[in-house]
């Protein structure tokens, strides 16, 4: 029986269908939370950034800041900047501002400067009085900054606004946000958006089971139908063969009756019926009347085709049930194919029966021989709906059994010749 077990590229195929499903949702949900997550990042930065702006923006604004602010701005020079001592009652009046507006914001610090950028106001005490280090000068020259700088808090998203006194910018308002604290806020907002994400996960994965138990169900009922499908086709393939089998033992009855051998005829019906014990073909040879009943019924099936048949037989030629199958099948297929005369030869040189068939048909393309012995391989249509290209098929198979070959070339007629030799029977 032929092994009905997919093939490498198949399995693969359907262990990757199988898969499929679960890789589909991983990806789906790692995916889907990769881009949740960046846009959360994106909208706590961005959040942070109008906050710090905001919180400039109004600081810089307010009255008593700029009035104190205001105040100072001709302390020091760029000569000469003023120290802590110089922005003493600056920093007291700004300082507990400074630090009510860091508490109820959260922003992480909140510097006012004059307004060569020395500090005054920080939430540490010995930044005061010291110019900042970072972007001052764009901003007091009366452009707002907002960005990500360095200082001596570490890394921070901050805003710059400059506190203006009139026209004249008389210092600064610096607000910041520590980058670790955007990132803690994006790990919090991520450890909320977790569980949604193993619980998406969670039910995908149970989803793509059950839809991967549905596809394995499918592949096996598919598995089921073709083995069921294949042992039709044995089954219709042997049955097809018993027929044409079956229609020469038929032949071969029809000339015994058609001469009179009643005898021979009940005989040869009699080891032919179910229950009987069959005769080897290879131990069988058939009498004298047999052949002769064998070949006047070919004869005639040959002649209903329109064909005329030659035969060149020695009488003393062993010939048994086989090859009586293989002329029958060979001198029909010639009749059927088209041609107008089919010529069949035998005779035996020591142990080797040599057979041969011509005809005068349209040949067969050298590139069809080898498929001509294809089980299934037909030129001819199939009228009757019960399958053709038996014959040859059945030739080949008699031949092989007998130890001998058959080969394929043009007749000397024009059409095919189909020669072949074989153990002779007993």
């Amino acid at each position: 029986m032929p092994d009905l077990t997919p093939s490498v590229p198949a399995r693969v195929v359907r262990r990757a269908l199988l898969v499929l499903p679960s890789l589909i949702v991983l990806t789906a949900v790692g995916i889907t939370t990769f881009i949740a997550a960046a846009v959360q990042e994106r909208h706590i930065r961005d959040d942070t950034a109008d906050r710090v702006y905001d919180v400039a923006s109004s600081l810089a604004s307010l009255d008593d800041v700029r009035t104190t602010v205001a105040s100072v701005s001709s302390v020091g020079t760029d000569a000469r900047l003023a120290d802590a001592g110089d922005l003493a009652v600056a920093s007291t009046t700004l300082q507990p501002l400074a630090d009510l507006i860091e508490r109820t914001t959260g922003v992480f610090y909140v510097v006012i400067t004059d307004d060569e950028g020395v500090r005054i106001t920080h939430p540490v005490a010995e930044q005061r009085g010291r110019q900042v280090e970072t972007t001052n000068a764009s901003v007091l020259a009366g452009t707002p900054f907002l960005g990500t700088e360095t200082g001596p808090s570490g890394s921070s998203l901050r805003a710059k606004v400059p506190i203006r006194d009139g026209s004249a910018v008389v210092g600064m308002v610096a607000v910041g946000v520590l980058e670790s604290s955007i990132l803690s806020d994006r790990d919090e907002a991520l450890g909320d958006l977790l569980p949604w994400a193993a619980g998406a996960l969670i039910v995908g994965t149970l989803a793509s089971s059950v839809l991967a138990a549905a596809i394995e169900r499918r592949f096996r009922r598919l598995d089921a139908l073709a083995v069921e499908q294949e042992q039709t086709a044995r089954t219709m393939g042997a049955l097809r063969e018993q027929a044409h089998e079956f229609g020469t033992r038929l032949h071969v009855l029809h000339g015994l009756i058609s001469h009179g051998d009643t005898r021979d005829a009940l005989a040869y019906l009699s080891d032919a019926m179910p229950g009987q014990t069959p005769r080897e073909p290879s131990d069988t040879r058939l009498d004298a009347s047999l052949v002769s009943a064998s070949i006047e019924a070919l004869r005639a099936e040959v002649s209903a085709r329109g064909a005329q048949l030659e035969v060149r037989i020695d009488p003393h030629t062993p010939i048994d049930e086989t090859v009586v199958l293989i002329l029958t099948n060979l001198c029909r297929n010639a009749a059927e194919a088209g041609a107008s005369r089919v010529r069949c030869s035998l005779d035996v040189v020591g142990d080797v029966l040599h057979g041969a068939v011509d005809d005068d048909g349209p040949g067969l393309d050298p590139r069809d021989i080898e498929r001509a012995f294809t089980r299934g391989y037909t030129s001819k249509p199939d009228a009757t709906g019960t399958g053709r290209g038996i014959g040859l098929a059945v030739v080949r198979r008699a031949v092989t059994e007998r130890d001998g070959e058959i080969l394929v070339s043009r007749s000397a007629w024009g059409g095919t010749r189909f020669a072949f030799e074989m153990a002779a029977p007993r």
